[in-house]
């Protein structure tokens, strides 16, 4: 599994962008749906597509390394399967 943080602490909140995606190794229908009809509009180029989710949060805690542990718990409990899905957490842009 991946996972950095790269969030950054503004007065009392921190915010910070979880993207989750299938792991290599699970089949990805929608992903290849969208390649298959990339392909079909004449984007030839395209080889391989994986779909996932982002989701943004902003967390009301000062300390970078609470909302970490705290980011974390969230991903492993909730907003990813981790059976099948792989998450990063990050700033956002």
């Amino acid at each position: 599994m991946r996972f950095s943080l790269r969030a950054f602490v503004e007065e009392t909140s921190v915010k910070a962008r979880v993207v989750v995606t299938l792991k290599r190794s699970v089949l990805d229908p929608q992903g290849q749906a969208v390649g298959r009809a990339l392909g079909a509009l004449g984007f030839t180029e395209v080889k391989d597509v994986r779909l996932g989710k982002i989701i943004e949060l902003e967390l009301e805690e000062s300390d970078a390394r609470k909302a970490r542990e705290r980011l974390k718990e969230m991903c492993e409990k909730l907003l990813a399967n981790t059976v099948i899905e792989e998450y990063r957490i990050e700033e956002p842009a």
